[in-house]
């Protein structure tokens, strides 16, 4: 598996962001994230992995939330690599690239659809936070956070 850091807006990242999109919109019933949507703009940090053949099958990124911490954005690995190992690899991979960057305190929000994420997390020492920024409210979101380092 190699991850590599890629722009937001490239192609293999687009593709990837397309179909966790179909995926949420399929366990939401359509789009249901609150606040301002990630872009280019404001998500610095972009990673893709790619599979043995040169396919791209996870990708993940970080928006920076202030000095010391960043919000894990369109973390999702392609159904059919799951069990892989690739989400612990773009994981690990956002961690090292927030670190680098002087983040301490990485945060997350998944929704209560997505047990699998849940258990993902918890399992990836991520712990159980009241809810931030745009979530406040949304009974539909869990947010999660770890310290680094």
């Amino acid at each position: 598996m190699d991850i590599r850091d890629t722009a937001f807006d490239h192609p293999d990242s687009e593709t990837l962001r397309a179909a966790q999109r179909i995926e949420i919109d399929a366990r939401y019933g359509g789009d249901t994230e609150p606040g301002t949507k990630p872009s280019a703009s404001d998500v610095p940090v972009f990673v893709v992995a790619y599979d043995a053949a040169g396919r791209a099958v996870g990708c993940g990124g970080l928006r920076r939330l202030d000095d010391a911490s960043a919000e894990i954005k369109r973390m999702f690995v392609t159904p059919y690599a799951r069990g892989t190992g690739v989400s612990v690899a773009v994981l690990r991979a956002l961690e090292a690239r927030a670190l680098e960057r002087g983040w301490s305190t990485l945060r997350l929000e998944t929704g209560t659809a997505q047990p699998d994420a849940m258990r993902f997390y918890e399992r990836e020492g991520y712990s159980l936070i009241p809810n931030f920024g745009a979530y406040v409210g949304e009974a539909a979101s869990l947010c999660y956070e770890r310290r680094l380092g």
